[in-house]
């Protein structure tokens, strides 16, 4: 850039600036400034041309004004007239005016792009560069018709310098994001792409920026900028900090441009070339190794630059999913940052375990940092960091630590910011009815978090442990022996008011034999609490009171005394005025069979899932869940709890009328994956167990259910499909056999995707039923229109597994996801997959692409314990030649301990510990469940690190089991 000669000082704009400074009001101030404005004006209106060094002077006056607050309504001529001074200082200062000043409804802004189109056509660098920092500055939409069609040009020229090919890049980058339609790359495509091969970092740092933002829109055109990507990156990594002198900040190569290249490819899916992907993971295994090495230097920029490749590097390997080595490696890496002194740091590894939870390969490494992280949600100052933390324990969390975890919340809640309380006890909440086994644990749990942190319990949450309760026969008098002893607090919480009365007003009677609970204790317990509840609480109450004169009749004469009274009667409050007025009535009026039938208990509701996860998302705000959070999003259906619309809310106990017709007795499950029976329907209809999916209205949804499932069972292919296909299906594509394999050992994931469609996938099993949720994201930014889904079962397997599908929207918008519930039922051993179609317009162009679902005959697996002597046992009755299976292979994977168990226990079965004789080997144990039978089947891995090879053999009951299992397992390991 030129230099600025001792004559562009400009003394007059220093003096005006230092008597700016000066003044001591604002009024002397206004009063220089109005001075300087009329000096400028008549020297801009006087006869005299002025020099272009006195033109800057003044437009450089004019534009500090300006900037000071005051308004300016003259001299944009001027500004425009330097623009074209062949002077660099007089050029600079007329865009720098421009750039702050001019609009783009300016009547100057054709003249303001003819000398713009000068410039940039001038091929003198300097003036190029201003040119396109001045468009880049204006960014509107007339600056991006005038000139979108020319800086693509500059920007590939072979003889645009490489300063101005920077600036082209930024500038291009900013009219792409001001005005997307107007910035068409077409012919240019390649040839932006190719500059990823510049020799100029500084090219190649500001392309990658413009590459990224248009592959995240047009990810079809530039896919060929992930192999140029990774071949670049392989190159910065594995140079030493002298080969990259000019880039090097402090001993670390191109920090900066490494961040950008990695962020690139998490645009794209894994490479699907093999020597591209094997280049990447050395890459990947380079920066891990690295961040194991000793810092060369003690400043903070060296750790920061380090660690921000480091982050990036592991977003890509969690983004991709498919490294289990790289997943577990990551996991280790971050698990030593957790200790570190460095705040940032901590919070960043906290975040990032918290995606990596949600992998089924880093799962089990996740969790054991648990110690590690329930400590940092002790013992750290920071309030954000204990949120990670928190965040962090609710994704790792499954049923091998569930009620540790739950009960570290539930004590730190007692001392946590306000600013957290509500979500963590959403969290622990949905934790502690995800993972319930002992459904007492759950009454506890709820009734201790209403205990510790009433005041931020909301009604979802007391809501769902009543319609729990209710539905469970097992715990109905436990539920009402704690409850009852719970109220007997001095303080207790008003929420735990509304559960207690509720809870016995419908129980009471279980536990009224026990004189220290007899029904008028139980009635003055709670009247004890009325007068310090608020009004819907004490409605609440008033229902209780006429349940108890059905439940006691002892107790009808104290409770009318109640009723009668003014302050009941005569309240000031409607409802509470109507409720004591009816309830009075009807306790007085109405024969005890009358009573008893009004009165009745209530029954259970359907089983729905819970709307606490809903609630937490909302609050959490739209983006803002993590990775981790996947089963969270299928609650966006708009199933809501216990009904559609207002139905989440528990039904008043006395206004409610309870019906007389028999209720099958609700599923045993709290994630309702096992739904029961609609009233009405045939128990041996094959349907019947999943068809309450389908109600989202009531009785009428649900008898229309039944009778989607009786055509179903009826149906020659045993599925309900979202559309009748116009077009035949497409053949199943060359790769799916390859992307069933990778869902054989985990059931979360992207199934599938291409440059216009993501396909992920969640799924959860329990006996011979499974759910799957399958989420159809749209890549682009245009509308997917026809959009229809069908799942077939070609040939046998139509009589072996019975798949029920939910219709999808039909449209599905740019950048949106939609999904879609599966209901599978395993009626009998399998071994094929369902076929899953997908057809949809792109563009007015049909796409139609076929799957194979990730259904596998082990995701039907009940994992079974046993001792050493027990296994052997087992395996010496399974010894006829037809039930074993055996494979010796060579391993197709690093054979990582941590890896084998991870996969072991993803398969379904349980991994038995020291069972065999060999510590080096593993085996399982595991029921396959079907709907005719049940298949027993043992395991047995002997893996040789030396020879990379293992020796899987595999025993089951039933002959076909064991080969097809073995066939999956081979490709595993």
């Amino acid at each position: 850039m030129p230099a600025v000669s001792k004559g562009d000082g400009m003394r007059g704009l220093a003096v005006f600036i230092s008597d700016i400074r000066n003044c001591k009001s604002k009024e002397a101030e206004i009063k220089r400034i109005n001075k300087e404005l009329a000096n400028i004006r008549s020297k801009f209106k006087g006869d005299k041309a002025l020099d272009g060094y006195s033109k800057k002077k003044y437009v450089c006056k004019l534009l500090f004004i300006f900037l000071l607050g005051h308004d300016i309504d003259f001299g944009h001529m001027e500004a425009v007239n330097l623009l074209s001074s062949n002077k660099y200082t007089e050029k600079q200062i007329g865009y720098l005016f421009i750039s702050v000043l001019v609009n783009s409804n300016s009547e100057l802004i054709r003249l303001i792009n003819n000398a713009i189109k000068n410039d940039l056509s001038s091929r003198n660098p300097t003036f190029m560069c201003l040119a396109l920092h001045c468009i880049a500055n204006v960014g509107s939409r007339e600056m991006a018709e005038a000139f979108a069609s020319e800086i693509p040009r500059i920007l590939v020229a072979g003889d645009t310098m490489d300063s101005v090919k920077q600036s082209a890049a930024l500038c291009l980058l900013r009219l792409y994001k001001t005005s997307p339609d107007l910035v068409l790359m077409g012919e240019w495509t390649s040839r932006v792409v190719h500059l990823l091969n510049d020799q100029h970092m500084g090219v190649v740092t500001a392309a990658i920026s413009l590459i990224t933002c248009l592959s995240q829109k047009n990810p079809d055109e530039f896919k060929t900028c992930v192999s140029l990507a990774v071949s670049r990156l392989s190159r910065i990594v594995s140079s030493a900090s002298t080969d990259l002198q000019d880039y090097t900040y402090y001993f670390v190569p191109a920090p900066w441009l490494s961040c950008k290249l990695l962020r690139l490819l998490q645009c794209y899916p894994p490479p699907e070339d093999g020597a591209v992907k094997g280049r990447l993971v050395e890459c990947l295994e380079t920066i891990l190794n690295k961040a194991q090495e000793p810092p060369k230097s003690k400043k903070v920029q060296h750790s920061n630059a380090k660690n921000a490749i480091l982050f990036e590097a592991i977003s890509l390997i969690i983004h991709y999913d498919s490294e289990p080595n790289l997943l577990v490696r990551a996991c280790n890496q971050l698990g030593q940052f957790l200790q570190h002194r460095e705040t940032n740091l901590r919070y960043l590894a906290l975040e990032s375990m918290c995606t990596l939870a949600s992998s089924e390969f880093s799962h089990e490494a996740v969790k054991t940092h648990i110690e590690t992280v329930i400590n940092a949600l002790k013992t750290e100052r920071d309030v954000s960091v204990r949120q990670r933390a928190a965040d962090l324990l609710y994704a790792m969390c499954d049923r091998s630590n569930a009620k540790q975890i739950v009960a570290e919340m539930l004590s730190y809640l007692e001392t946590a910011d306000y600013s957290i309380r509500e979500e963590m006890v959403l969290k622990v909440a949905i934790l502690a009815e995800k993972y319930a086994v002992d459904y007492s644990w759950y009454v506890d749990t709820i009734l201790n978090l209403i205990r510790i942190a009433g005041d931020y319990v909301s009604e979802e949450v007391w809501y769902r442990v009543i319609q729990i309760v209710i539905n469970r026969d097992d715990v109905q008098g436990y539920a009402a022996k704690t409850v009852f002893e719970a109220l007997q607090a001095p303080a207790c919480h008003e929420n735990m008011v509304k559960v207690g009365g509720y809870i016995l007003g419908e129980f009471g009677n279980l536990i009224a034999g026990d004189p220290r609970s007899s029904p008028l204790v139980q009635f003055n317990l709670l009247h004890s609490k009325f007068h310090l509840c608020s009004v819907p609480t004490r409605a609440l109450l008033l229902s209780a009171y006429i349940k108890f004169i059905n439940l006691f009749p002892e107790t009808k004469a104290t409770i009318q005394e109640v009723l009668r009274c003014d302050s009941q009667i005569r309240n000031s409050d409607v409802e509470l005025q109507q409720r004591a007025v009816e309830y009075l009535k009807l306790s007085s009026i109405a024969s005890t069979d009358v009573l008893a039938t009004v009165l009745e208990e209530m029954p259970p509701f359907p089983e729905r899932e819970s709307s606490i996860l809903a609630k937490l998302k909302k609050k959490k705000g739209p983006g803002a869940v993590s990775a981790s959070e996947l089963d969270d999003s299928r609650r966006e259906g708009g199933a809501e709890l216990n009904g559609g619309g207002g139905a989440d809310r528990v039904p008043d106990t006395a206004t409610t009328v309870a019906s007389t017709a028999s209720t099958p007795s609700p599923s045993a499950d709290l994630l309702g994956i096992r739904s029961a029976a609609p009233i009405g329907a045939s128990s041996t209809n094959a349907g019947s167990l999943l068809v309450d999916v389908f109600s989202e209205a009531g009785p009428a949804a649900a008898a229309a259910a039944a009778a989607a499932a009786a055509a179903a069972a009826n149906d020659d292919d045993g599925f309900l499909s979202s559309a009748p296909p116009s077009e035949d299906p497409a053949p199943p594509l060359s790769e799916a056999d390859e992307l069933l394999n990778k869902f054989v050992c985990k059931n979360n994931g992207v199934l599938f995707e291409n440059q216009l469609l993501q396909i992920g996938i969640k799924s959860e099993y329990r006996q011979n039923l499974g759910r799957m949720y399958l989420f159809y994201g749209n890549k682009t930014s245009v509308q997917f229109a026809s959009f229809s889904t069908a799942v077939s079962c070609p040939g046998d397997i139509s009589a072996q597994l019975n798949v029920q599908t939910k219709p999808v929207e039909p449209l599905v918008e740019g950048g949106a996801q939609i999904q879609q519930v599966l209901n599978i039922e395993c009626l009998t051993d399998f071994s094929e997959a369902p076929l899953l179609n997908i057809k949809f317009r792109y563009g007015g162009a049909l796409q139609n692409i076929t799957l194979k679902l990730p259904v596998t005959i082990n995701k039907f697996f009940q994992p079974t314990e046993m001792t050493s002597h027990d296994f052997f046992q087992r395996w010496k009755q399974l010894s006829q030649p037809q039930q074993e299976a055996q494979k010796i292979f060579k391993a197709n994977h690093n054979m990582d301990t941590e890896v084998l168990k991870a996969k072991l226990l993803g398969l379904g079965t349980a991994l038995l510990e020291n069972v065999d004789p060999n510590p080096e080997n593993y085996v399982c144990a595991g029921v396959i469940q079907t709907k005719s039978q049940q298949v027993g089947c043992l395991l047995r891995l002997e893996p040789n690190g030396q020879a990379q090879m293992y020796r899987l053999t595999l025993r089951c009951s039933k002959d076909s089991v064991s080969s097809r299992l073995c066939d999956l397992l081979a490709l595993q390991f």
